[in-house]
């Protein structure tokens, strides 16, 4: 069956904290380690309007899940965010693909939206490369963004080119 993209559902959430526990999504991630359903519920029940979570799904299994959230900041508000995971068993099997379509268009033909940014670490080389495919470009560096697995590791502010948006 072909992956669906569509709005995450009260359901969704023990799939969506399944998938928040695979070891790519934990260290491509913010999330900690053993995430409990109960902080899941909290954190997608009642989204914010200016919050969207999208799932990929197939053969009814959530194998991937988007959350894009429009900035609030009036001086802002042309700008989205982004942050995202696939199941390990569906990387590079075209998930990300269809659900950063997805949120661009969102983004572009929906929220009249301007900019779209997102942090994704140095070494996440897949995460990276599908960014590229997107026409998104490193922005500059964080150094020291994030501690994982014991150590200080370094991220990539990523925005569409200027020429592709």
């Amino acid at each position: 069956m072909p992956v669906i993209i569509r709005p995450s559902e009260p359901r969704d959430i023990p799939a969506i904290q399944q998938l928040y526990s695979c070891p790519n999504a934990q260290a491509g991630t913010l999330q900690l380690p053993l995430p409990s359903l109960s902080l899941w519920k909290k954190r997608m029940s009642n989204l914010p309007e200016n919050m969207y979570s999208l799932v990929a799904e197939e053969n009814n299994i959530i194998i991937g899940q988007l959350g894009f959230q429009v900035c609030e900041n009036q001086r802002r508000r042309h700008v989205g965010e982004f942050g995202m995971a696939v199941h390990d068993e569906h990387v590079s099997k075209g998930v990300g693909s269809k659900l950063l379509e997805k949120v661009i268009d969102l983004a572009d033909n929906w929220l009249n939206l301007r900019r779209i940014e997102l942090t994704v670490y140095c070494d996440n080389e897949a995460a990276i490369g599908l960014y590229k495919k997107f026409g998104f470009e490193i922005e500059g560096t964080a150094i020291g963004y994030a501690f994982r697995n014991g150590n200080d590791v370094d991220a990539y502010r990523i925005t569409p080119s200027r020429q592709t948006r």
